[in-house]
């Protein structure tokens, strides 16, 4: 949409079940953040919204592993982030939370009028139950093997291995998450949204449409989906922490979370709205509005197919503009784990670098996981800092106001004749703006702020070509030119890098004693406007950006170590139940050669295996791909277990199992026999 009167983001809502780490704000929270600031720089009417999640399965998980209620989970972590983020700098004009009651009303609302609007199917059919724990089991408290990937340990309603969502019944060999308990089925009424419906609509919105511009990654999702083929999904779930359905006949039940959670952004419009004496309604029902999602990739299917079709029947609302969804951040190699205490979390980070919140944001975008998934390290942060942050940025800016203080006391210069050089410098400067303004529409975030340090590589240039110092003392006249366009530069920096590095602008606006001045914003660089007049009193020179020392990073290395160390010591898995000696007999395990090794496309741990058996050869899919290259197994001593029911894993029918032990770093190692010493065939027993 070309000039919309008005902006509505939204960022994810974090789940309230843990704090706030690094792959959350790579991935949602800065760049929304980016986006936001510079919209308003712009004299945008922006609305920010996000909230804490607090309803669904891992709520009541959490609870239940911290002997509490779920409200003091939510309590608890909600007031966590809400700091956190606060304490970042993360500018959201509001941030509520899914228990309050603005939202609950909202939401209830939300089903009830497409309750009765006819909406909804509403069925009667077997779902997994529980019958040691006397439960229904909805989407986490589910783990089973993914149907698409082959992750043994996916949850009911996403695979967070290759990102898939689904059904919980589409799981092969599920169990329950609270008793290990292979579930029963069991017959319970739920209300659907008949997707199938909306199929056509959708095809033609997002892959016909108009979203050429949307991410490749976004559009490959939301196509898998509907050439799959779309199928009614729940929204409405047995459990007892949640918003309860609002109707009739549906006593013990709740909205699901993914129907629950996305209207969040709604309510939490509304809330600000109130509270600023607006009317909430434009930013979510007006056509010149343009609404913006902030996800993950792991939300794409809920805010690209399922919250959209949900605003398409109800028929009011409008529909996102973009979602601009980012890829994964791992950490020193490894995939951010909550559960094995793997990820730098926000809060301790603000801790151990009180002062130090642009450096991570400059980190986290300089390395943003905008196409793919990136790595974040300890000493790359460092680097980041004293290399580019301290070398370039701050450089420019100390040599500018060490000069200007020490020649002129502080007093900016009048700027006399221009060179050519001069007014190229000022030309360049001027163009800035819009050069990093279509990087941001672009949503280019990493573009966008490489494109904010060449501006100050402009400066240092300028200034070593120009070298104020020696001509001081043969020119002075010059120089007065040279620093009054060094500090324009300056200027534009503070106002440029606001979007990026908020603590940052506000510390050199001080510094150059501008930031009491409302008339510098955005189009004054392009304006060409001066920015800082001559006459004006600038202040004595302060470090925006301080040396980072290797003990600082070892302490951070020293603390992931830990954690790896204390995973690796980890009590192993309890025993299993007791099984009957002619259980085990039935096991028929042989000794193999992998004779043939292959990926399986579009997979990440998956090979096709050609594996001689002795009694035959049979084809075996394995997730061992994160673990082996294909060209490194061939001749690999096997063992198998042969008798197992073929089952099919990405259309190629597996016909057994190769038997894996858990190695060091989360890798596997084959159970093999010693080379030679059994032939293909031999039972292990």
């Amino acid at each position: 949409m070309q000039n919309p009167k008005r902006y509505t983001i939204t960022a994810a809502l974090p789940y309230t079940n843990g704090p706030v780490h690094i792959g959350h704000l790579a991935g949602v929270y800065v760049p929304a953040d980016i986006y936001a600031r510079y919209l308003r720089l712009n004299h945008k009417d922006v609305a920010f919204v996000c909230g804490s999640d607090e309803h669904g399965v891992p709520i009541t998980l959490k609870a239940k592993a911290e002997g509490i209620s779920p409200q003091a989970v939510v309590d608890k972590y909600h007031e966590i982030i809400k700091t956190s983020f606060e304490d970042f700098g993360i500018s959201f004009d509001n941030y509520s939370r899914t228990t309050a009651k603005i939202h609950h009303e909202t939401a209830s609302g939300f089903f009830k009028d497409l309750y009765e609007q006819g909406k909804f199917i509403e069925e009667t059919s077997a779902q997994l139950y529980d019958e040691e724990a006397n439960q229904f089991l909805a989407d986490r408290f589910i783990i089973g093997t993914c149907p698409k990937c082959g992750n043994e340990e996916s949850y009911g309603d996403q695979c967070e291995n290759c990102g898939t969502s689904h059904n919980a019944q589409d799981l092969i060999n599920p169990k329950s998450a609270i008793t290990g308990n292979i579930p029963s089925l069991k017959e319970t009424k739920h209300w659907y949204l008949p997707l199938n419906e909306y199929q056509d609509w959708l095809n033609d919105w997002i892959l016909k449409g108009h979203k050429a511009d949307w991410k490749t990654n976004v559009l490959g999702q939301v196509k898998s989906w509907i050439d799959d083929g779309l199928k009614p999904r729940a929204v409405t779930r047995d459990l007892d922490w949640g918003i309860q359905v609002p109707v009739p006949g549906a006593e013990g039940k709740v909205l699901y979370v993914w129907f629950d959670a996305p209207i969040g952004y709604i309510s939490s419009t509304k809330e600000w709205a109130s509270r600023v004496g607006k009317d909430w309604e434009p930013y979510w029902k007006s056509e010149d509005t343009n609404l913006v999602h902030f996800i993950g990739k792991d939300n794409i299917v809920f805010h690209c197919i399922i919250f959209p079709a949900m605003l398409k029947a109800q028929g009011s609302y409008i529909l996102p503009e973009n979602v601009p969804a980012n890829e994964f951040l791992n950490l020193e190699g490894n995939k951010i784990s909550t559960s094995k205490n793997w990820a730098v979390w926000l809060h301790e980070y603000l801790q151990d670098f009180p002062d130090k919140q642009d450096v991570l944001r400059y980190a986290l975008t300089a390395n943003a996981p905008e196409t793919k998934d990136n790595d974040f390290t300890w000493k790359d942060f460092q680097a980041r800092n004293n290399n580019e942050l301290v070398a370039i940025f701050g450089n420019f800016i100390n040599r500018v106001v060490v000069l200007t203080n020490k020649y002129y006391e502080g007093i900016v210069p009048e700027s006399k004749d221009l060179t050519t050089l001069d007014q190229q410098t000022l030309d360049q400067l001027a163009a800035f703006p819009e050069i990093i303004s279509s990087s941001i529409n672009r949503y280019r975030f990493r573009e966008a702020l490489s494109e904010l340090m060449n501006l100050a590589r402009l400066g240092n240039k300028y200034l070593a070509d120009e070298e104020p110092w020696k001509q001081i003392k043969t020119n002075p006249e010059r120089v007065q030119t040279i620093m009054n366009v060094a500090l324009q530069i300056a200027a534009g920096l503070s106002i440029l890098c606001e979007p990026f590095l908020p603590f940052t602008s506000k510390k050199l606006k001080t510094i150059l004693g501008i930031d009491a001045l409302d008339s510098l914003e955005w189009q004054s660089v392009i304006d060409r406007k001066t920015l800082i007049s001559s006459g004006h009193q600038i202040k004595k020179a302060e470090l925006l950006f301080a040396k980072i020392e290797d003990k600082e990073i070892q302490i951070q290395i020293d603390k992931l170590e830990a954690t790896k160390q204390s995973n690796a010591e980890e009590i192993l898995e309890p025993q299993k139940e007791t099984i009957n000696f002619e259980d085990f007999t039935k096991l028929d395990i042989r000794i193999g050669t992998i004779l043939e090794a292959e990926k399986i496309p579009k997979t990440k741990k998956l090979l096709k295996l050609k594996v001689d058996v002795g009694i035959d050869i049979r084809t075996i899919v394995s997730g061992i791909a994160e673990s082996f290259k294909p060209e490194d197994i061939i001749g690999q001593r096997v063992s198998v277990l042969v008798n197992l029911a073929p089952r099919n894993l990405r259309g190629v029918e597996s016909q057994g199992m190769i038997l894996m032990s858990d190695a060091p770093e989360g890798k596997l190692c084959f159970i093999e026999p010693d080379k030679n010493s059994v032939a293909n065939g031999e039972k292990v027993s």
